[in-house]
């Protein structure tokens, strides 16, 4: 991948300029801003064919291409006045440079998988731009030095697939779900099913590139140590905007196994996922075993009961995997006939949701089979969750229409990474994360009921989740825990949410955001705060 450059003069002319404030006259504002683009770019696209306004016939068809909780898409909500979907790394250059010149907030959308929507929406900050990054998607695999460049744009699928096409022995270790995009979903650490062998996608990236607050676009060696610290697990749309990523490939077998074996309460699922949580972190690092738990329908009644299915990944052959188990957890009762060997890029398709015969070029179509509605919170565990918590858990759950709980196990490479290595502070002494959610289909439901729900489980889980703070996973987004106010970030109230977040990590971002962006341009509702004017150091 080459990236292009434009003149660092125009840069520097428009900086110096006045801003004047956008909003008064959408049209103008509009014309303006692609005026501006013009001046500040050597692209010669007309710019006037990849910028959208509410008139344009496709507009909502855009917002909307991406949004992944449908919940941000209701016409209620506060919508851009333009998104703007640049080409080349140059276009996005120039977008900084024009919103910072007209006054007018922007927005930034690799994937759309913000669990709250913030990069897509704005209730803080009006009027506001997006730009959506998603047409900047190359990716360019270099087996013989274990790497890849990836643009920001790119999804999680289409990176595991473009790495298949040239090697059956390496992967990456990112999420499950396949139309992630890269570029802010690494900006939160990025958690996948290789993460007890090999850590977080966060942990193996080997350089960036990102356009910072003047337009300038940085790399490693440019943006400096505490910048690249910061990005790498930091949360996104605080220091700049990535246009993308050097990873680092990670071996895998060529042959990996795959099983979901389901226990209903009827089977005995409270004893089997009370043995799990003892286990889970403890098991062969080669070895991934989430739970995805979730209500059923038994009869045609209205009666429902509780599943939990164990899906897992294995970096090995069954034969292998049967005597792992065998040793370390035999009371799931894993038989030969429950695996499935396969390839690692086959995995892929199967834990992303598709059916196991499923062609893998499923992954190029950049598609979220799981697109609804939904609110989400997080938590994670130090301690095993006694069977009579667990057992007050499903009454909670059976009160929900359609609730989901996932615990994802850690322990192995996960505990000895240091928690101040990356911004990502949940490390050793992590048993699992559990993940809540509630979600609904139909627009016209009673939101106010779901979000409450997500609330009450939360509260019944305090006694037995993490404390002295009660940590969160930054890219399950939760505003509930408390959200900026507009331009005048409070860093005391933004410390109660950002140590649920970072813990002691978010001090030394704030102290990076003061250093890279001290007027606070790249912000949104959790975006990380600059330090008060009184605390910043004097030259």
């Amino acid at each position: 991948m080459v990236p292009s450059r434009f003149s660092v003069l125009s840069i520097l002319v428009v900086l110096v300029l006045t801003p004047s404030r956008m909003g008064s006259h959408p049209i103008q504002d509009q014309d303006r801003f692609l005026q501006c683009l013009s001046r500040n770019s050597e692209s010669s696209i007309p710019f006037s064919t990849v910028l959208y306004s509410p008139i344009n016939s496709s507009f909502t068809a855009i917002l909307r291409s991406s949004a992944q909780n449908l919940r941000f898409t209701l016409p209620s909500l506060p919508k851009p006045e333009f998104i703007f979907t640049p080409l080349e790394e140059s276009h996005i250059q120039a977008a900084v440079i024009c919103s910072k010149q007209l006054g007018i907030h922007l927005r930034v959308r690799s994937g759309g998988h913000d669990y709250e929507g913030l990069s897509y929406v704005s209730e803080t900050d009006t009027p506001f731009v997006v730009v959506d990054i998603a047409e900047l998607h190359s990716i360019s695999v270099d087996i013989d030095n274990n790497s890849a460049w990836v643009q920001a744009g790119a999804t999680n699928g289409e990176l595991y697939y473009r790495i298949a096409e040239q090697s059956t022995t390496h992967g990456y270790p990112a999420g499950t779900c396949t139309s992630l995009g890269i570029g802010g979903h690494i900006t939160g650490g990025a958690y996948g099913s290789m993460m007890r062998k090999y850590g977080l996608a966060a942990d193996n990236v080997i350089d960036a590139r990102i356009i910072d607050v003047h337009g300038r676009v940085l790399d490693r060696q440019t943006m400096g140590e505490d910048l690249y610290w910061a990005i790498r697990g930091g949360g996104g749309g605080s220091f700049g905007i990535i246009t993308a990523w050097k990873v680092k490939l990670v071996p895998v077998p060529s042959t990996v196994t795959i099983f979901t074996v389901t226990k209903s309460l009827q089977q005995g699922a409270t004893k089997l996922l009370f043995r799990w949580q003892q286990v889970a972190d403890k098991l062969d690092e080669d070895l991934f075993i989430r739970v995805n738990i979730q209500t059923v329908n038994v009869n045609n009644k209205g009666g429902r009961t509780i599943t939990t299915s164990y899906d897992a990944l294995f970096l090995g052959d069954a034969n292998r995997l049967l005597q792992v188990m065998r040793e370390s957890f035999p009371e799931l009762g894993l038989a030969r006939q429950d695996c499935i060997e396969t390839s690692w890029i086959n995995s892929t398709v199967y834990l992303g949701g598709y059916n196991i015969n499923t062609s893998p070029e499923v992954l190029l179509q950049r598609r979220n089979i799981l697109k609804h509605y939904f609110k989400a919170k997080s938590d994670f565990v130090r301690q095993p969750i006694p069977e009579t918590a667990l057992k007050g858990l499903w009454e909670i759950m059976l009160e929900e229409d359609n609730p989901a709980i996932v615990l994802t196990p850690y322990g192995g490479n996960m505990g000895k990474i240091s928690q101040s290595q990356t911004p990502f502070p949940h490390r050793k002494g992590t048993l699992f994360m559990i993940q809540y959610l509630a979600n609904w289909r139909d627009a016209k439901e009673n939101v106010r009921k779901h979000t409450d729900w997500t609330r009450m489980v939360y509260r019944y889980m305090k006694p037995y989740v993490s404390m002295f703070p009660r940590q969160a996973y930054v890219n399950y987004r939760d505003l509930d825990l408390g959200i900026n106010k507009e331009t005048n970030t409070s860093f005391p109230e933004a410390s109660v949410w950002g140590t649920k977040y970072f813990k002691d990590n978010f001090y030394r971002l704030v102290r990076v955001k003061t250093k890279v962006d001290p007027d606070n341009f790249f912000r949104h509702e959790q975006s990380i705060p600059t330090l008060p004017h009184h605390m910043r150091k004097r030259n």
